[in-house]
């Protein structure tokens, strides 16, 4: 059964990591240049880098013509292709929009057999056939087959003791230029990069999760890297506990739907 998945950033590679050991086959689309912040878990890498492995699992940059040789090999494949046009190609049995850009960009309920999109702005049973929850919390990763996913506040979830400090955004308009790297440990007023002259400075202490690539355009305020404040500089290099609970959502939508399908 073969999983289109639009998007290929963290989260979209923590589903795309389930179902992959789960035996599906898996193909990913993102933008040509991907602003992933957790670049070392994200297989969006496999756009800049050609090739990228994430857990022992590795992703290939393809087009729809390779997609068969690198599914072959037991890879995924990755696809420059935000509006995911490939699936006329593909005919994927089930579609997953993965983008979470919190609105709909494009994704139908008629685009596939089965549709699962990740969090709000998305209505389930009109834009799709599920949702699954991404906020942190008692519902993360609950499948939802009828209505949205709870609304976004904006506001990042909880992780030891800090929410929205985590978050590092951009002080400028312009181009992005890092001076950290991921795995890095900081401290509050830590510079970990550059908007021109003006610096994007850590709020709190801990490991550099995550920092967009060099040379990446930017708006002020957006985000730009993530500091985690537990200090584990292994957890840089392993999907997160929300990435794996929301693909366990996704392959749970998938089982029950498509035995749905077959009765």
């Amino acid at each position: 059964m073969l999983v289109l998945i639009r998007g290929a950033g963290d989260l979209a590679s923590g589903v795309a990591l389930r179902l992959y050991h789960a035996g599906f086959d898996v193909v990913m689309t993102d933008l040509a240049r991907p602003t992933a912040i957790r670049r070392t878990v994200a297989f969006s890498q496999a756009i800049a880098l050609g090739e990228t492995t994430v857990e022992g699992v590795t992703a290939r940059l393809a087009t729809a013509e390779t997609v068969p040789a690198v599914l072959a090999a037991r890879e995924i494949p990755v696809l420059i292709d935000p509006e995911a046009a490939c699936r006329a190609v593909l005919n994927p049995r089930v579609l997953v929009d993965a983008i979470l850009a919190k609105r709909n960009l494009g994704t139908s309920i008629t685009d596939a057999p089965v549709v699962i999109v990740l969090g709000p702005g998305f209505t389930a049973g009109r834009d799709c056939h599920a949702v699954v929850e991404t906020m942190r919390g008692h519902t993360l990763g609950r499948v939802i087959w009828d209505g949205p996913a709870l609304p976004n506040t904006n506001v990042p979830g909880l992780i030891g003791g800090f929410a929205g400090e985590r978050v590092l955004r951009a002080p400028a308009d312009g181009i992005f230029r890092p001076v950290l790297d991921i795995g890095a440990l900081v401290e509050a007023g830590d510079v970990a990069g550059y908007v021109g002259d003006a610096p994007m400075v850590c709020t709190i202490g801990g490991v550099l999760r995550g920092i967009l690539p060099p040379d990446t355009p930017v708006r002020k305020g957006m985000k730009s890297g993530d500091v985690d404040p537990r200090a584990q500089v292994s957890h840089c290099y392993t999907v997160s506990d929300k990435a794996l609970a929301i693909g366990g959502g996704v392959l749970e939508a998938i089982l029950q739907k498509t035995n749905l399908l077959r009765n």
